[in-house]
């Protein structure tokens, strides 16, 4: 970018209905791979006069759509709904030098990783709220976390990202793409490594664009992928029978059972759901349990002195999840007790992550049951 664009301050996101129309064309050595018609010349210059209804007409129908790049990167849905206001805010300053030699979207994606990378080095990073009841002490575990910041993401807003067809070299299929273990892993590569597999794996972008988006080379970008392709498959849970389908009979069937063990706190009829695989991560835990017979002693924890909880169905990162409320014995009143989110390989549980009440607004969940 030219004028009082500064290097580093362009970014993509996603496309809006009727703005523009992409279309990839071969490298023939001279132009670029990519090649996307040009926004629409009347809805730019109107935007570029300082138009703020045209404006956002450009750039609101990509707001999903980067909410969901910068959560990846990020691994915090309010920081990416943030991240993604604030390049909606730098890209309406730098609106009127925008020289239209890339689309809207691979502008705003420009942006929107650079912030994002600019979160990432700075301090200015959220941390869990207490939850409103805590449970407690748990047991020792048997792991050490490595992910310990880390939110889910709602289905809702999932639903609302446009489809917008991937680009023709994306190696990560989209369920995995959001699921909360590929999410859990990319926290723990490098911020270059992990925006770099982001935009080439995940969204499909060349090696060409991704250098021009991080002002880097096209060596360095490949170099980065290399390791970051080689981190993320070291951080991975291990291949596993694959989850039943989203809504399916199966899962509904296996959702079923949770809910009336845990509702029951029947710690056996739980631990009869896990794989031996399983890994429950339990919030202000300090680490994981391992294990059936680590998640038992978890799970003796919660229920203990017969406290009585109520799970409250939605959907995260493509997974079922629940918001979990325990009874106040002295009211009946049920308190929210943060959020739960299960991962299953067939008809087993292969992880229960547990998450505090920070998360609760973002699904629509209420504070306290009747």
């Amino acid at each position: 970018m030219r004028g009082s664009q500064k290097s580093g301050q362009d970014g993509p996101i996603s496309r809006p209905r009727g703005v523009f129309i992409s279309s990839r064309t071969v490298d023939n050595g001279n132009n670029d791979a990519t090649r996307e018609a040009s926004v629409e010349p009347d809805l730019l210059a109107r935007a570029q006069a300082g138009d703020p209804d045209a404006f956002a007409a450009l750039v609101e129908g990509h707001r999903r759509e980067l909410e969901l790049h910068c959560y990846r990167v990020l691994g915090s849905a309010q920081d990416a709904e943030d991240t993604v206001q604030e390049t909606f805010l730098a890209a309406w300053h730098h609106i009127a030098s925008f020289e239209a030699r890339s689309s809207v979207r691979t502008w705003l994606y420009r942006i929107a990783t650079n912030r994002c990378l600019m979160a990432l080095r700075s301090a200015r990073r959220r941390r869990p709220a207490e939850v409103t009841m805590h449970i407690g002490p748990y047991p020792e575990p048997s792991a050490t976390a490595d992910v310990m910041w880390l939110e889910p993401y709602p289905d809702l807003l999932l639903e609302q990202v446009e489809d917008v067809a991937p680009g023709p070299d994306v190696q990560v299929e989209a369920r995995e793409a959001i699921s909360l273990a590929f999410v859990a892993a990319l926290q723990l590569l490098p911020p270059r490594q992990r925006a770099v597999l982001v935009l080439r794996d995940v969204l499909g972008f060349r090696v060409k664009e991704v250098a021009v988006m991080l002002d880097a080379s096209e060596e360095s970008v490949s170099s980065a992928l290399k390791h970051a392709r080689v981190n993320l498959q070291t951080r991975l849970p291990r291949p596993a029978e694959p989850p039943p389908a989203p809504n399916s009979q199966a899962e509904r069937a296996t959702v079923a059972r949770l809910v009336a063990a845990y509702e029951a706190g029947d710690v056996a009829a739980l631990v009869a759901l896990l794989a031996e695989d399983v890994v429950v991560t339990a919030a202000l835990a300090p680490g994981q349990y391992v294990g059936p017979a680590a998640a038992k002693r978890a799970f003796a924890a919660i229920f203990a002195h017969d406290r009585s909880y109520r799970l409250i169905d939605t959907r995260a990162n493509g997974q079922p999840a629940f918001g979990v409320y325990v009874r106040d014995p002295a009211t009946g009143v049920f308190h929210a007790n943060g959020m739960l989110v299960i991962t299953l390989a067939g008809d087993r549980i292969r992880a229960m992550t547990r998450f505090d009440n920070s998360v609760i607004a973002k699904f629509g969940l209420p504070r306290r049951l009747p």
